[in-house]
């Protein structure tokens, strides 16, 4: 028994070098990408903002069938016309993802009606923009239940039949913020960080998992109606992402199976800086940065 203890400590640094080496050969080399023209992909929040420009994507992409669902039948129904004429079958639902019963609900009909679910995209979210004293108790768990609880029960609704399939893919697009809050959105960076414990628990029980997988996206500010009114202090050295690269990023994350998407990629500094720096020193980048103050400006979706 010793010997075996002895020889997996051994070998752990080794498997640790390739698998850095690995990663690094594939940021040089061009990836294989996965063929999505046999995959039926449904996006939460699918009507406006990322969850339309995911679903032109996918679009472009040859996926075989896009469902949007969301809370807005006007949204909803543009962007499932815009997508049949790109040629892509398409069908919207209404769904509040946090309503637990109507999830299961519009889950099965999902299946009876378009089939099988292989790429879930939990895009759906809310966002107040309020301190903690300023917000509405039924505004926070609005927050709750769709940007966090919502994630739990279209995963539960759908994942069970991918594992039988052995194929499928659960995407979640998150935030920064989920890793490094901010003043004035107490709601969203608390459900975002919750989200993102929730993905990176799913992630790692997959991992027994044949053809099933999960990829988790976190943007820095993107530039969408929802956050509408943020400002930060030096927009030219930290511009808002467009979400029509966030949602090629994503989909191209899915299609290498790539399980955490940090954007852009100078957000990864943030995370080694907040793992090293004191608070007082976080603070300061806070103050300095304008992201202390930058939701003081706020007006979110109108």
């Amino acid at each position: 028994m010793i010997w075996k203890w002895l020889g997996a400590l051994l070998l752990f640094p080794v498997q640790m070098v390739y698998l850095v080496v690995k990663a690094a050969v594939c940021l040089v080399l061009p990836p294989k990408l996965r063929d999505l023209s046999r995959e039926n992909v449904l996006i939460t929040g699918g009507g406006r903002g990322i969850g339309r420009h995911l679903a032109r994507e996918f679009a472009r992409k040859g996926a075989r069938k896009i469902i949007l669902w969301g809370r807005t039948e006007k949204c909803l129904k543009e962007t499932t016309e815009e997508i049949r004429m790109m040629g892509t079958e398409c069908h919207y639902f209404i769904c509040d993802v946090g309503n637990r019963e109507e999830v299961y609900r519009q889950a099965k009909a999902v299946r009876e009606k378009v089939g099988d679910i292989t790429i879930l995209v939990n895009n759906a979210a809310v966002v107040h923009g309020k301190s903690l004293m300023d917000s509405d108790d039924d505004a926070l768990l609005k927050s709750q239940h769709i940007n966090t609880l919502g994630q739990f029960w279209t995963t539960k609704a759908f994942l069970p039949r991918m594992l039988e399939l052995q194929n499928g893919h659960i995407v979640c697009l998150n935030s920064v913020l989920a890793l490094s809050a901010i003043p004035g959105a107490i709601d969203y960076c608390t459900s975002k960080a919750s989200s993102f414990a929730f993905m990176e628990s799913l992630t790692l029980g997959l991992l027994d998992c044949p053809g099933v997988n999960a990829t988790t996206v976190l943007p820095f500010h993107t530039n969408t109606e929802m956050f509408q009114g943020m400002r930060i202090r030096f927009p030219s050295l930290f511009p808002p992402l467009k979400p029509e690269t966030v949602a090629r990023r994503t989909v191209e994350a899915v299609q290498m199976n790539q399980a955490f998407l940090l954007l852009p990629w100078t957000m990864h500094v943030l995370v080694i800086l907040k793992s090293i720096l004191p608070q007082a020193a976080l603070e300061e980048i806070h103050k300095f940065s304008g992201s202390y103050t930058c939701m003081n400006t706020f007006k979110g979706r109108t």
